[in-house]
This record gives structure tokens, sequence and C-alpha cells, in this order.
């Protein structure tokens, strides 16, 4: 049988009322916020929070400040409770969107709190705009100070899932912070290449006398323009979204080095090695010796909530791959200049690793992405000549791995005066691997993704 949860008081004890605000204070607060305000014996808030509310606060409250502070509150308002006090938390907006609402909830039982809510300063933005926001991706870099994007970051980037995020939808509204700030946002799309995409609006204070909107501002304005804090940003895609061909693009939508024959992973045998590789949508892949980039672009693309780290040592084809990158527009790929093994210890941990090239290391990487490898994650090679493939064989049968070969030899089409004739392409043996130990239940895995 579901419990009963009953307004202000819970097993005989007051529950903790949190209460959204805006910025002009007391206005903003319902007879029914103002009444819990009212009989409050602990009011805590942020520094900011509490200084609009102090006139209406009443003598004998106790204040705590929660700034710099906010892992001690549970124990406060736990504290309190225990000693029959009626404690009044503020938040700012809807306490439940991107507010301490949630956090409290996760380290207090939820029947001790009540929410009362007020409207978010994402729907004050909008409704200033006039825009609906039922459909808009939800956002927030209030956080700490992520530093300016540069292309290929890893999923530690604080704006890391936010460019994910535009990547995806059409429409967002983003809560920003003094060091994430909306400029900085307009200069992560300008070195993306997003924008001529986007159009931007930006909400100052919100609800104070200069109070500003700044509306259908482009990515360049934005870029150069500082904006009063708080303020929300809102982006709307202005050109049509996208959906390419995730999987199997024609060897031609590649740059690739001339006049040597390209080093590309071909369609046919592309397809079959990332089949092979088991992918998810969040999966974590490395992509060692990567060439053109083609492998590891279109793991990208099957893996939107995932990460790909790619490797190539010969600066030529490094940068082809960069270049492949751009026309690919995906952000979650990181490619660096260098020879595995070295630097791999500072990728996440992969579902899938890739190896199309290596330079004399191939034993040695066998041996590291095989306990490097998460459960149930699969290693897959390509190789042309004998030599690698006796190497990477006579490693695996050394090691506690499960492993097969596939040898794979496609024939393409081509004109002979006025018919046609089948040209071979080169065989190429596709080796896969795992660890001995690999979980038979994989293809449930809900691993974590990109770390």
């Amino acid at each position: 049988m579901s419990n009963v949860i009953t307004p202000h008081t819970t097993r005989g004890f007051p529950r903790c009322q949190i209460l959204g605000v805006l910025d002009d204070g007391h206005a903003s607060l319902s007879a029914q916020a103002l009444a819990h305000l009212a009989s409050a014996d602990v009011l805590i808030g942020a520094g900011r929070t509490l200084a609009l509310l102090q006139s209406a606060c009443p003598a004998h409250v106790q204040v705590r400040d929660l700034t710099g502070a906010l892992s001690q509150v549970p124990e406060w308002i736990r504290q309190a409770l225990e000693q029959g006090q009626r404690v009044v938390v503020l938040a700012t907006g809807d306490p439940l969107c991107y507010g301490i609402a949630a956090y409290l909830a996760s380290h207090l039982c939820v029947e001790a709190l009540e929410i009362v809510p007020n409207v978010s300063t994402i729907q004050l933005a909008c409704a200033r705009l006039s825009l609906p926001w039922q459909d808009m991706r939800l956002a927030s870099v209030h956080s700490a100070d992520a530093g300016e994007w540069s292309v290929g970051a890893s999923p530690e980037h604080k704006l890391y899932a936010l460019l994910q995020d535009i990547r995806q939808y059409d429409r967002l509204a983003v809560l920003t912070s003094p060091h994430n700030t909306p400029d900085r946002l307009a200069r992560m799309l300008l070195a993306e290449g997003l924008h001529d995409d986007w159009h931007l609006a930006v909400a100052e204070r919100l609800c104070q006398a200069d109070e500003r909107v700044w509306s259908d501002l482009s990515v360049e304005q934005a870029a150069q323009m500082q904006f009063a804090q708080p303020n929300v940003l809102l982006l709307w895609r202005h050109t049509p979204r996208q959906h390419p061909v995730v999987l199997g693009l024609p060897d031609a939508s590649y740059e690739q080095r001339q006049p040597d024959k390209g080093l590309i992973t071909k369609q046919e045998v592309r397809a079959v090695s990332l089949a092979r590789m088991q992918l998810r949508a969040n999966s974590v892949v490395w992509d060692i010796g990567a060439g053109s980039g083609s492998v590891g672009l279109e793991a990208a693309r099957l893996c939107p909530r995932g990460h790909v780290y790619a490797i190539e040592k010969n600066s030529e084809d490094f940068a082809i791959a960069q270049r492949n990158h751009r026309r690919m527009g995906v952000s979650n790929y990181t490619l660096v200049n260098g020879k595995a093994p070295q630097g791999l210890e500072t990728w996440a941990d992969p579902h899938a690793v890739f190896i199309g090239g290596s330079g004399g290391e191939l034993a040695e990487l066998i041996k590291l992405i095989l306990k490097r490898l998460r459960p149930g994650g699969w290693l897959v090679m390509n190789f042309v000549t004998l030599e690698n493939l006796a190497t990477a064989t006579a490693t695996l049968a050394e090691l506690p791995a499960q492993w097969d070969v596939v040898q794979l030899q496609a024939a393409r089409s081509k004109p002979i005066l006025h018919m046609h004739r089948m040209a071979a392409e080169n065989p190429v043996w596709v080796v896969c691997a795992q660890a001995a130990d690999a979980n038979a239940s994989a293809a449930t895995d809900t691993a974590g993704g990109a770390a």
C-alpha cells in the first residue's frame, strides 16, 4: 500500500518547505509561500536570495547561508526537524528544475520535504520572447569554470554535454553561470562551425529593475558581447537539422592521402568491423592507427552519447583525419597525433577498440587493450599482411582470450567498354577478440558511457 503524504507534517514532525523565489523577492511569493516564511524557525538559502527576503523574515528566525556549504545543508535540516523546528529553504525559480530540491531529496527522506515551486527563469525567459518551451531541451552549465571550449575536447570538459545536446536538438534553454557565460557558449559554436545554424537570445536579470532581453542575436554578435548576471540563454536552429548516414558511407565521402592509395578502411570492411565492435549509443571507443579517420568517425555517429578517442602517428594522415572530422559534424571525437601506446593511459576504459594500423608494437597493444576493455568489450583488428595476422593470432593464443578470424574479399564492378567486369579488392583479415572472462550477457550490459 502506498504512503499518503500529508502537507506540512509527516509522522508528527514538521516538513521542510523548499520555496521557489524570483529576483523580485517578496512580490514573487504566493500567500502559501509567505505563510511558510512567516512561521519559519530556520531559514536556509544562498546569501543573495536571503537578502531578497530579509524584510519578510520573522525576527526569531535562525538564518543559515548555504553558500560554499551545500554538503552541510541536509544535516542542518535533519537536526532542525528532529528538534521539531519549522525549516524553510529558499531556491531560485522552480526548485526541481536544476535546483536544490533534487539534491536534498537524494539526501533526505522525500516525505520530509514539501516543494512550493515558482515560475522557473527558463519559463520567464521564454515568456518574454513568446517562445513555446514544451519542446525545448533544458540544460545547465551552472558549474565550476569550464574554460574555453577546444575542438576535440574530451567528456571531462564541463561544456561537453551541452555541445552534444546542441548537435541533437533544435531548441535549447540554458542556465548559465558567471564563468560559463553566453559569449563563451557562442564562441564554442564558432569553434565547432555551427554559427550559421543558430540564433540566440539572452534574458538578463529577470524580474529586476534593470531587466533586459537581447533577442535574435547571431552567434558572431553574442560571442563579442558581455551580459549581465544572472541570465538565461535561449537557442533555436534556423537551418534544418541534418540527419546524416551513420553507417557505411562511401569511401569517396572521406578525404584520403593522394597520390598514394588512400589509407582508408574500405566501405565493406568498415561495415563488418563496426558490426563486430558491438557498439551502443553510449560506448567509449578507441581507434588506433586512425588513418583517414573513417572507422572512428562512423563510430562517433553510432555512439551519440559515447565518445571516440583516436590516435594517428603520421602527421599528414592526422591532418587529413582532422579535416574529415570537421566535415562529419561530430563533437564526441578526440584525435591526437602520436604513436600508441603512448597516451592511452589518459583515455577512459573502452567498450570497443579498433586497430587499423600499428608500428611494430602490435603484441604490446593487444595485451594492453585486453586488460583495459570493459566487461563484454571487443577488440577488432584489420590486417592485410600475413606477418601482422601471424603476430596477432600468436599473441592471442598466449593470452586468456576468445578470438576468431574472418577473411573478407570484396569485388566491385568496373566499366569495360559498354559492359562491366568485377575487380577484386585486396583481401582483409578481421580479427576479433575478447578477454576470456568477458561477460556472456554483455548484450544487455548497461554500463556507463563516456566517463
